[in-house]
Formats: C-alpha cells, structure tokens, sequence
C-alpha cells in the first residue's frame, strides 16, 4: 500500500509527462503485465472522472495496466453506486487516494447550466437524472454571474461540481469516513484542462 501523498504525486509527475508529450518508459501495458494482473489487482488511486471521452483517465495520467481504478460517469457525479465503488475499492485493495477528476467544457455541466437558465422540462430522462444531481450545486452561481462572462461561470460550475462530488463522498458514506479519519484515505478534487493536457488539484490536495 501507498500513502495517499505518494500517490499524488505519482499521479502529477504522469500528468506533466503527459502534458509534455513524454512517455514514460515504465507504463505498463502490455501482455507480460496482463498475465500479471490475473491474479489481482494493487491500484494506487481511484479516479471518479467524466466519461468525456477528451479525458481518458490513464492517458491524461500516463499510467497503464492496474494503476488506476476507474469510475467514469458523465459529469462526474456521485450516487450510490459511485459511493459502493469507491468503498469496494477504497477496502479491498487499500487504496489510501480518491481523486474527483472534472474537466473543462463538460458537456453535462453545460446542460445543467442550460436547463437552470432557460428551463425547458424537454431533456431525456436519462439526462435530467444526471443534471438534476449538478444543480444543486451551480444554482448559487447562476446570480452572481448573469451579468458576466460565460466562461468565468463554466469555470466556476466546474469547479463547483468536483467541490459537491467531493463532498459527497467524504460525508456520504461511513466506511469512508472511518478511512479518512483513521487510515489514511484523502479524497480530493481536480480539473482537467482541455486546452493544455493540466490537472489542477484543488480540493484537499494540500
């Protein structure tokens, strides 16, 4: 097991390669590592990301095979199988790391803050399931910034939604709570820039 620290960092310096172009020489992936996955797994991190598909986890990590334990959902959102994933493992593999990774441009942020400004009552289902666990969190912005740039409040709900994700977890879930106050687990918030291949830790990082 590592630490939560060391696996913040590892997941930064995968990152600046990342960003740089640069591969790194130990990213695993191929069929040697398979055969030693079979019979387990020791992921350092969790990663509760956006299934955007212009934010593959380990790629933007440049990580590879049993690195990463991976919950994609649009908008990055927390429910209860969310909060069982991150619980299954967060014990069975002792991972002491949960990062909630949102990103900018987020398709389903834009349609929460869409729906909120011009409600339409026409989204899918499906859809309207995810954008109505957004809200919450965005409706406090939408006042302070009507009069302002659109950008600085995507910005704004972005981060705001990785902030809620994050909360979510820390305070939904009592084994986790247990982890974090006893065993070591940090569960923290970031972004992932489009524009320049960055994540920004923000939330708990330290």
């Amino acid at each position: 097991m590592i630490s939560a620290q060391e696996a913040l960092e590892r997941l930064r310096q995968g990152n600046r390669r990342f960003a740089a172009d640069i591969k790194s020489g130990d990213t695993v992936i191929g069929a040697a590592r398979r055969g030693d996955l079979v019979a387990g797994q020791e992921p350092f991190a969790v990663i509760l990301g956006c299934s955007d598909s212009r934010a593959p986890v380990e790629i933007v990590f440049d990580q590879g095979l049993g690195d990463l334990f991976v919950i994609r959902v649009a908008g990055n959102i927390v429910g209860p199988s969310q909060i069982g994933s991150v619980e299954f493992a967060a014990t069975q593999f002792a991972t002491r790391l949960v990062v909630v990774l949102g990103h900018s441009r987020c398709g389903a942020v834009t349609a929460t803050v869409e729906q909120l400004q011009r409600p339409t009552g026409d989204q899918p289902t499906g859809l309207r399931s995810i954008t109505d666990r957004i809200a919450p969190a965005i409706e406090p912005l939408l006042g302070a910034y009507q009069d302002r740039n659109t950008e600085d409040l995507m910005h704004k709900a972005i981060r705001a939604n990785v902030h809620a994700s994050v909360g979510q977890l820390r305070d939904g879930s009592e084994t986790l709570k247990r982890l974090i106050d006893s065993e070591g687990l940090r569960i923290v918030g970031a972004e992932y820039s489009l524009e320049t291949g960055l994540v920004d830790f923000f939330d708990g990082a330290g």
